[in-house]
């Protein structure tokens, strides 16, 4: 399991400065917490208002780890608990809670996605209404201070008048958190009275960091390299180390119909690592659809389709050489296609 970049428990680390510089910017002595990752489904999902059909309840996308748990795909998970206690607890008039930790998903390939990303959730419980603008401001100007953002309307199961905060990255909006007001049947499951309300706001610390720094991949913040483990230990601008060049490799593979580049990604992400630097979906076509050549060479059924990758391959230490790089495309081969015949290579 990759190590928790968030917790000190597990060595120092940047994101946790990053943690810092947040938390100390919010009203009063927010708690932080932290927890186990493996939850209980009701609290990843139905105490937060997701309906039983929800996609991302479909095990392509979450990963169970018993018929009621699983590990969770967000820190807010770690919220219904907390809220809950806030109910048994008459003692309180305004509590901030900041729930920080890594989080596990099925996601897509590329520099700025990874399967395993941190989160920092800020939710501010009071019998008082606060001001979201206000809260967004805190923690982006906190975060990633003098870079401009913007808000845009969003849905989320567990908040109204919910926003998604977008920070401006060389001329184009990179998204960096989802807020809103704190839905009332989330507040109402926790026993909370009528008289309380709820800001909630969720941040991506990986790409928080990447900003903060000027870190061009999301591979880069764990690597064990020296030369670039050593300037993950604080704030500073990243200094980078010699590039090494891309090496790409197409691959054709017949797939069942309900694979896209979420699971993909996270198949091939598992068996060749961090030297794959992105997946890109180049085209989907139905077996039905093509000609009985192709669909003989793939051994594919009917039922499926085809499925053009590109694997961008780069090793961030080093050259990688064209033997390793078509390993590891055999290796994604391997891995991704469901037809009855061998490699089928583009390049």
């Amino acid at each position: 399991m990759p190590r928790d970049l968030s917790d000190p428990t597990y060595g120092p680390h940047a994101m946790q400065l990053l943690v810092d510089r947040i938390t100390a910017a919010l009203p009063g002595e927010p708690r932080v917490l932290r927890d186990r990752p493996e939850v209980s489904i009701d609290d990843n999902y139905t105490a937060l208002g997701y309906p039983p059909d929800a996609i991302t309840r479909d095990a392509r996308y979450t990963r169970y780890t018993s018929e009621n748990r699983m590990l969770r795909s967000h820190t807010t998970a770690m919220v219904p608990p907390a809220l809950r206690l806030l109910g048994a607890d008459d003692g309180w008039e305004d509590v901030t809670l900041a729930c920080v930790g890594m989080v596990y998903r099925r996601d897509a390939v590329d520099r700025v996605h990874s399967g395993t990303p941190h989160q920092l959730d800020v939710w501010r419980i009071s019998h008082h209404r606060a001001d979201l603008d206000e809260l967004i401001d805190t923690v982006i100007t906190a975060a990633v201070p003098g870079l401009r953002y913007r808000t845009t309307p969003a849905t989320h199961p567990y908040t109204s008048a919910g926003r998604q905060v977008d920070v401006l990255v060389d001329g184009e909006w990179l998204e960096v958190a989802e807020c809103g007001l704190a839905a009332r049947h989330v507040l109402r499951r926790a026993w909370l009275p009528d008289d309380v309300h709820g800001l909630a706001l969720g941040v991506g610390l990986d790409r928080l960091l990447m900003l903060r720094k000027g870190i061009p991949d999301i591979r880069l913040l764990s690597s064990d390299d020296p030369r670039v483990s050593a300037q993950m230990l604080d704030l500073t601008p990243y200094r980078p180390v010699s590039k090494h060049p891309p090496i790409t490799r197409d691959i054709s593979v017949a797939v069942n119909p309900d694979a896209d580049a979420e699971t993909i990604g996270d198949v091939v992400r598992a068996v060749i690592g961090d030297l794959v630097e992105e997946v890109v979906v180049v085209s989907e076509t139905p077996v039905r659809d093509l000609p009985a050549a192709a669909v003989g060479r793939l051994g594919a059924r009917p039922e499926q389709k085809n499925v053009l990758l590109r694997l961008v391959l780069r090793d961030l230490t080093r050259t990688l050489t064209d033997d390793e790089a078509n390993a590891a495309r055999d290796a994604a081969y391997a891995a991704v296609h469901e037809g009855d015949q061998p490699l089928v290579s583009l390049r």
